[in-house]
């Protein structure tokens, strides 16, 4: 046996009326389509229901699968206490999924849970299931900080699970989309909530799983979406799979967006491995990216990579153009892969003879040394891009005024502490937001009385 249906679903509590208290009638259409999946999972009587939730326990580089023979849980966090879910565990599915993910080189597993509760991701799904079908064991899972095909690579582990234990399996992607529909809303309104959730919707309907893998991380924390990680897991399970995909509610009128979908295995296609699609297209754009590196950035890549491959610090070439053996100045060294950041470590001003070898001592320590993250391995560096950029001198400023996120960078000081920011950064659009985050950086009080600095730098990626 495998997984012959999945479905995406949200997770508002309101939904479930004692809860609601008669709110829920304002998603009806969502009410209906969520006992109509519940029917089908009835008819489907599934040994095992794997729930992937963003309300479990979540890190940023590890995907948890709960641990034990079972949990409970209740809806007391919204007011009501007496509602209660108590689920018993596929343990043998769990020890299973957790050695292909081994196997598979996907950090993923049992550890770092505490509070051993279900959570509302959980749940609400389960309210439904459990009028209708009450004989199966559960698998819930928790989702990450790790890029979008790892978790769709974790989604195929889900899979080879089911087929190994020859399980009777459903997946429910439990996730809510847009949570900035309304300026009522929980969060307000973002141009970026609607188009999110037009965009991830069609993908429903049309069984595009390949957007569920290419959406923009900016355009989604804009979006402020919920379930896009457990839909990508939900994908991965589907991995070369043909589908009849049925988007079967869509819903937004708190300004949150509850979509509701199903996914029905109609056979093998070999068209629809998107993660291997995934992958080819990201090589050839990391081979274009390399191709058109400049020299700043090619010694920051062959150096890291020397070290991390031969624990080898390279000597400075020679054939480096004069400005970068003639000048001094400070340099950062910046890493990311999948869209995040992965390192970044730099120098205010210089510490080494010229540019270069600030670009060589940088680059090695954003890859090994920035304390946020574990140090680059080696599996990593064919996907990692580099920015390197140089800094031009600081200049007092008195006022914020005096910032502008896209030019400058700003540098604050109180004492021997200080914080620095580098200019035009994915997220930060304010002079208020950077001042804030290289306080932060700092350990300086926003209250405290500090000095300001700003910078002007030039990039290169």
């Amino acid at each position: 046996m495998s997984i012959k249906n999945t479905f995406i679903v949200p997770h508002p509590p309101l939904i479930v009326p004692k809860v609601g208290r008669g709110q829920e009638i304002k998603i009806e259409e969502t009410v209906k389509a969520y006992d109509k999946i519940a029917k089908k999972i009835a008819e489907l009587r599934p040994d095992t229901i794997v729930v992937a939730t963003p309300h479990s326990i979540m890190y940023s580089d590890y995907i948890h699968i709960s641990p034990g023979k079972g949990a409970k849980g209740d809806f007391g966090e919204f007011g009501e206490p007496d509602v209660k879910y108590e689920v018993d565990y596929d343990t043998e599915f769990v020890h299973k999924l957790s050695e292909l993910a081994e196997r598979q080189d996907i950090p993923a597993g049992t550890l770092g849970e505490r509070k051993k509760s279900l959570d509302h991701g959980t749940m609400v799904p389960l309210y439904f299931i459990n009028k209708h079908y009450t004989g199966y064991k559960l698998v819930r899972i928790g989702i990450s900080g790790l890029s979008p095909i790892e978790h769709y690579d974790f989604g195929r582990c889900i899979a080879d699970a089911a087929e190994e234990l020859n399980r009777n399996v459903v997946f429910i992607a439990s996730g809510d989309l847009s949570h900035m529909l309304k300026d009522e809303g929980p969060y307000g309104y973002s141009d970026e909530g609607p188009a999110f959730d037009k965009e991830v919707t069609e993908a429903m309907s049309n069984g595009d799983f390949m957007r569920f893998l290419t959406f923009d991380e900016e355009f989604c924390e804009a979006a402020a979406e919920c379930g896009l990680r457990s839909f990508i897991m939900m994908a991965g399970a589907l991995d070369g799979k043909a589908v009849n995909s049925q988007l079967l509610s869509y819903e937004g009128p708190y300004g949150v967006g509850y979509a509701v979908a199903s996914f029905e295995v109609t056979g093998n296609d070999e068209n629809r491995c998107f993660g291997k699609l995934y992958s080819m297209e990201e090589e050839k754009w990391l081979r274009l990216l390399r191709e058109n590196e400049d020299e700043y950035v090619r010694l920051a890549r062959s150096t890291l990579e020397s070290f991390v491959l031969y624990k080898d610090k390279i000597k400075r070439p020679d054939d480096l153009p004069a400005e970068m053996l003639d000048n001094k100045a400070g340099v950062f060294v910046s890493l990311k892969m999948d869209g995040q950041l992965r390192g970044c470590i730099g120098t205010v001003s210089s510490t080494t003879e010229c540019i270069a070898d600030e670009i060589i001592q940088n680059a090695i320590s954003a890859g090994l040394e920035d304390p946020r993250f574990n140090p680059v391995t080696v599996k990593e560096l064919k996907k990692i891009q580099y920015s390197v950029d140089v800094l031009k001198d600081a200049e007092p400023i008195e006022s914020i005024v005096r910032l502008d996120t896209k030019k400058y960078g700003v540098i604050v000081r109180k004492g021997r502490r200080s914080g620095l920011l580098l200019p035009n950064l994915e997220g930060v659009d304010t002079p208020e937001e950077q001042v804030g985050i290289a306080l932060k950086k700092a350990g300086i009080k926003p209250d405290e009385d500090y000095t300001m600095e700003r910078f002007e730098v030039v990039r290169h990626n």
